[in-house]
């Protein structure tokens, strides 16, 4: 609204002046403002290599820090930045061709006040002029203004892509956190067995008290009785069937967890190869990214070059 306010201000300043002036006075207003919008076209302009050198920049900054994901999703953008770039290109050729007319109708003006014909100089025809100066000016402005504001939309874009420091910095955390998890589960299971081994002995040891105490109890009263001498001597032999059972058990047991262990070890061993040669393919990798980022900075520092030589050339 300021700009357009602006523009009827030196429309009214124009068109007061081009009314109480002479033709020869009227001209020189006109070649004045002409003058005018060719400085704020050229200001334009120079904007607009600002805003291509800033976006040159940052495509040196992608091809240094070699994001290949990120790049993929930024072609899209850049696709319509050209675009951008083209609607603008077309906008600056119509201005062009404006300014062009504007200087013909000036020069026309000039052959019509020397060859005596400025008293029929129309005041419609400056108010015309001036009017569509004023709104070619206004436009360029606004186009100028769309494309900044889709380069900043395109440079945040940008900036929300994660770099490939931070992806290694994610990466180095989360492995990190996987490493305390596993270590904190060993240590439960460790705990839960020891648990379990030290109630299953609470166990044995109860039922061993229990024995002794019932044993103990009856030892005198059975002793002195030929059958209770019997009676205890086969009990006994009861209990040592049921120890000799728990032996087995405890045995076989223990045979499933050497079991275990060797088939564990196993695959240990197995796991421990796989990650020496897992290393050794990463460090081939790490390796052939060094080169792949070396080529892109030496293809970057050649498109920068042609990029450079093609905006001289726009501006010549």
């Amino acid at each position: 609204m300021e700009k357009d306010d602006n523009s009827d201000k030196v429309y009214l300043s124009v068109k007061e002046k081009c009314t109480s002036e002479q033709p020869e006075e009227m001209v020189t207003n006109l070649k004045a403002s002409i003058r005018d919008l060719s400085v704020k076209v050229n200001e334009q302009n120079q904007r607009k290599c600002h805003v291509k050198d800033k976006l040159q920049q940052l495509r040196e900054r992608i091809s240094k820090e070699g994001v290949d994901v990120s790049v993929q999703e930024l072609i899209p953008l850049l696709r319509s930045f050209k675009e951008v770039e083209k609607e603008e290109s077309q906008v600056r050729s119509n201005c062009n061709a404006k300014r062009s007319a504007l200087e013909d109708a000036v020069h026309g003006l000039e052959e019509r006040v020397a060859k005596g014909l400025d008293g029929e100089i129309q005041e419609e025809d400056l108010d015309g002029l001036l009017f569509e100066s004023l709104d070619n000016l206004t436009s360029a402005k606004k186009e100028l203004a769309a494309a900044l504001r889709e380069i900043v939309s395109l440079k945040r874009q940008i900036d929300d892509v994660p770099c490939q420091s931070e992806l290694l910095q994610y990466e180095r955390r989360f492995s990190e956190l996987n490493v305390c998890i596993q270590e904190k589960l060993q240590q439960t299971r460790k705990l839960y067995a020891t648990y379990n081994a030290l109630l299953e002995i609470k166990d044995l040891m109860l039922k061993e008290t229990s024995l002794l105490n019932s044993i103990g109890s009856q030892f005198q009263d059975v002793i002195g009785t030929p059958a209770g001498r019997v009676k205890l001597i086969d009990s006994m032999e009861g209990v040592m069937k049921g120890i000799q059972q728990k032996i087995g058990k405890v045995q076989v047991g223990l045979q499933e967890e050497q079991r275990l262990r060797d088939a564990s070890k196993e695959k240990y061993i197995a796991a421990a190869a796989e990650q020496r040669k897992c290393y050794t393919v990463l460090r081939a990798f790490q390796e052939e990214c060094t080169k792949n980022e070396r080529l892109r900075s030496q293809i970057s520092a050649v498109n920068t070059t042609d990029s450079k030589e093609g905006i001289e050339g726009d501006m010549k």
